[in-house]
């Protein structure tokens, strides 16, 4: 009996030990804590996990289009906010804002979409924002 307990305690603290990744997930810590607006145009979006992704071109001052990536909580936060896969279509003109790569790729962690109905959508994350 005292063998059985012994394995089997063993057994549930090694799986606790290398399950622990599996629970793992990034932060916030490769973002700028500073909120960030552009407006652009919508290329694509895929509604998938972990985070549904946007792609739109932002038209700078100097007429130079930069292709961005938005990042969005996972589809079931998301699903739970309204959306859906046909929530954006190529070509719609929208207003992003959120927390831009630190390493200066084109890359925003959305915090807040307005769509061109005037709609807007606030993700909360649970984490501190600038403002």
């Amino acid at each position: 009996m005292k063998s059985t307990l012994f394995l089997f305690l063993t057994l549930t603290m090694g799986l606790a030990i290398f399950s622990a990744p599996i629970f793992a997930h990034h932060g916030s810590s490769v973002y700028e804590p500073k909120l960030t607006t552009y407006k652009g145009t919508v290329t694509d979006f895929q509604f998938m996990n972990p985070h549904s992704e946007v792609w739109f071109d932002v038209t700078g001052a100097d007429g130079k289009v930069e292709k961005w990536t938005g990042e969005c909580p996972s589809l079931t936060t998301m699903s739970r906010l309204g959306w859906n896969k046909n929530i954006f279509k190529p070509g719609d003109q929208v207003t992003f804002t959120g927390n831009i790569a630190k390493s200066g790729a084109k890359i925003i962690r959305l915090r807040k979409v307005v769509f061109p109905n005037g709609k807007e959508t606030v993700m909360d994350r649970g984490e501190d924002y600038a403002e």
